[in-house]
């Protein structure tokens, strides 16, 4: 097969009073560590038996906890351990496993990746979960492979994840798809033809996305102008003071919650008004926080929007309140992100590719995984047969509501 081809067209145009309260007018990041809720590796065989006799099987979870990007990994984690406690077991050749999260912290860095990801090799698990940030499932991704052991990527949207190997899935779109929907929603809702963006110096996302943005701006016609910030800058002020001077008509910045914090309270500071654009990084209740009561205009695009399904929506949320260490690790509050739905789907779709194989042995969940299809809260999910890529072809675009300090859904679409 083929891989598909990204066009740069717009499904459907929005309708400009779809934009109506997402812009001026108008989260907390937890150091709680989700690993609490999981389990730490142990070395034990995938198929030894629990303290009550059941076999067990082990997944594991390869995720941020601390670092750039610990709060969205503690959020993706939270729809993992969410989904084990739904549902628990498992049943493989006939037989009935309980499932062990075996969760690691992976810090958000690209250097300690690969031993994190040893870790669960050690801990002999069947497949793995995980990464939220690109960078990092490309670093842990060759220790992986060498141990034969089939990963399932979440979130993480760049295409040099799965690109080239046969080991690495993934459910979530691609940068190229989400690069050309934000452009064209640049073009087509706000006339933008000037875009300011701001990617972080090598950060594999955002320089990816920043990337497909500006291929897909330009190709509408569309100028930008470009600056790339260091690792540990905290002072976006000139970055701010370029795009503005610049006469930028929108600010793409595809870049962690814990820089977007920091981007957004200082451009309310400089009272810059228009338009901030950015990927599924920023769908979080960090950003939402960030920007209640300010002058801001805030646009994402994401896997999910709170709503989409009830049932979850209402379990997750009566899950996250009735837990203090989960609600924590959300953020503080019950808002959905669309990064936990995902996760909650990547833990059934493990648990389909371990029916399929009817064993733990990770050769043959592996080989079950390219047929493996499932319909998730966050729709229906099949890999293609080039890399393993989720067959995805719609995103949601919400914008911030600055006053009740939610998102306000504008948009499903896709390009064609």
């Amino acid at each position: 097969m083929k891989k598909r081809v990204l066009a740069m067209a717009l499904v459907a145009a929005m309708a400009g009073t779809m934009l109506t309260g997402c812009g001026g007018g108008s989260g907390s990041d937890s150091n709680a560590d989700s690993s609490s809720a999981g389990s730490e590796s142990t070395g034990a065989e995938a198929e030894a038996p629990a303290a009550d006799g059941a076999k067990v099987v082990k997944i594991g979870v390869y995720e941020p906890a601390s670092g750039d990007n610990g709060a969205g990994g503690k959020q993706e984690v939270l729809g993992m351990q969410y989904a084990n406690q739904t549902t628990p077991t498992v049943e493989i050749g006939g037989e009935e496993y309980s499932v062990q999260l075996e969760i690691v912290d992976n810090e958000s860095s690209n250097d300690k990746g690969p031993s994190a990801a040893s870790s669960l090799v050690g801990a002999n698990v069947s497949v793995v979960l995980g990464s939220y940030g690109s960078g990092v499932s490309i670093a842990g991704s060759d220790v992986f492979k060498e141990a034969g052991i089939p990963a399932i990527g979440v979130t993480c949207t760049n295409p040099q994840v799965t690109e080239g190997n046969t080991h690495y899935f993934r459910i979530c779109f691609l940068d190229p798809f989400q690069g050309t929907v934000l452009a064209n929603f640049a073009n087509e809702n706000f006339s933008a033809k000037k875009a300011y963006i701001l990617t972080k110096q090598g950060d594999d996302y955002s320089t990816g996305l920043g990337h497909y943005f500006k291929e897909a701006f330009t190709g509408l016609g569309g100028e930008v102008k470009e600056d790339v910030f260091q690792e540990g800058n905290s002072d976006f002020t000139s970055y701010i003071t370029s795009a503005k001077n610049e006469g930028a008509e929108v600010f793409f910045a595809p870049v962690s919650t814990e820089a977007a914090a920091l981007i957004i309270e200082q451009a309310a500071a400089q009272g810059m008004t228009i338009p901030m654009m950015a990927g599924d990084t920023w769908d979080s209740n960090v950003i939402l926080n960030a920007a209640k009561g300010k002058d801001v205009q805030i646009y994402v695009t994401t896997f999910y929007q709170e709503g989409g399904n009830a049932d979850f929506d209402n379990g997750f949320k009566e899950y996250i309140n009735g837990d203090s260490t989960a609600k924590a690790n959300n953020g503080g509050d019950d808002t959905i992100s669309a990064v936990s739905a995902m996760g909650y789907d990547a833990y059934y779709v493990a648990l389909e590719a371990l029916k399929a194989a009817g064993s733990t042995d990770p050769a043959a969940v592996n080989e079950a995984l390219w047929k493996v299809t499932y319909t998730g809260v966050s729709g229906n999910i099949a890999f293609d047969e080039v890399n393993g890529d989720a067959l995805r072809d719609t995103a949601y675009v919400k914008c911030a509501n600055t006053e009740s300090g939610a998102w306000d859904f504008v948009a499903e679409q896709g390009v064609n």
